[in-house]
């Protein structure tokens, strides 16, 4: 189905100079650089930024971000696929890293093949919103209109192969109805047209509609978490409607492919320690998501399925990209 459309003794002169040593070695380290395929002020930069700063004190060595935006990640993730294999350049990667294998006709990577998984660091659900008069206020409502009139309900996408132009189209998917997608360059702009009455519907992220809870601009009818959020105690789960619907923008980081199994373990042992931090828990709330960690192993399993998973919802929607 296609769908339209970041003074002393010698002796204690030999002591200080021996503590010293330790010390000169970690200044002498090179950085180690967290490569973005975003611009600054996102919440795939956030979330970067904020490990970064976890990581630098658990290794004691400088780490740093990079953003290269651009061709929905796959800038910054051509650049780590293609860079040394000690470490020093990895990639800090969202959904897209899984939906662009299919996406795209061609990638100048394999996302599988050409990187080591190291683990994952935060999801992120989304939240279904419609403009403030629109007829339905709940998912069951929504989901009736749609059948009697394909085509009808236009949904705002906050950015084509995005994770919430995802949500949107394993939504239609699951429910069995067919939307009319508005694509928009990012989550703002769209937003702004479905208050302004301009589209009908849309999924957006957490930290994009909570200032408009307990206003009367939009309608809240349901999240993507399987379970409730506490920001929109309101908004039951689209799943309590929609049998085994979920959907979450994840994100988690990489190196390239070849790296020794010592250098993984460490930065793995880095994240899941820097992740659980105050530091960085607090940083990933408000977006209304939680920290998730996992082995190498079991991050390279999840990016697999993740993969072909999004194969079938990009075959849906009827979308490629050069």
């Amino acid at each position: 189905m296609h769908k339209r459309y970041a003074g002393v003794t010698l002796l204690g002169a030999i002591l200080t100079f021996s503590a010293a040593i330790p010390a000169l070695a970690v200044a002498d380290q090179p950085p180690l650089k967290l490569v973005v395929g975003a611009s600054p002020g996102g919440t795939t930069d956030r979330v970067a930024r904020g490990i970064a700063q976890e990581m630098t004190g658990i290794l004691g060595q400088t780490v740093i971000v990079e953003n290269r935006p651009g061709a929905g990640g796959n800038i910054a993730a051509d650049a780590v696929a293609r860079a040394p294999k000690d470490g020093n350049t990895l990639l800090v990667s969202f959904t897209s890293f899984t939906v662009n294998a299919s996406l795209y006709k061609k990638l100048p990577f394999d996302p599988e093949k050409d990187f080591t998984p190291i683990s994952l660091l935060a999801e992120v659900p989304s939240v279904l919103v419609a403009r403030k008069d629109f007829p339905a206020s709940d998912v069951a409502s929504l989901i009736a209109m749609a059948k009697k009139e394909p085509g009808k309900y236009s949904f705002g996408i906050g950015g084509v192969g995005s994770s919430l132009h995802m949500a949107t189209a394993s939504f239609e998917m699951d429910a069995g109805i067919e939307g009319l997608s508005v694509p928009y360059k990012g989550t703002a702009p769209a937003l702004q047209d479905l208050v302004g009455g301009q589209v009908d519907l849309m999924f957006a992220s957490a930290v994009n509609v909570m200032p408009l809870v307990g206003s009367d601009r939009v309608k809240f009818l349901g999240v993507t978490s399987p379970e409730p959020m506490k920001q929109f105690p309101s908004t039951p789960p689209i799943g309590d409607t929609v049998a085994g619907f979920s959907s979450k923008a994840w994100f988690g980081m990489f190196g390239p492919a070849g790296m020794s199994a010592e250098r993984v373990a460490q930065l793995n042992k880095a994240v899941r320690e820097g992740a659980k931090r105050e530091g960085f828990v607090k940083l990933i709330q408000p977006e209304g998501g939680k920290v998730v960690t996992n082995t190498p192993e079991e991050f390279a399993q999840f990016v697999s399925e993740d993969i072909k998973r999004y194969a079938e919802v990009v075959k849906f929607t009827g979308v490629t990209a050069d």
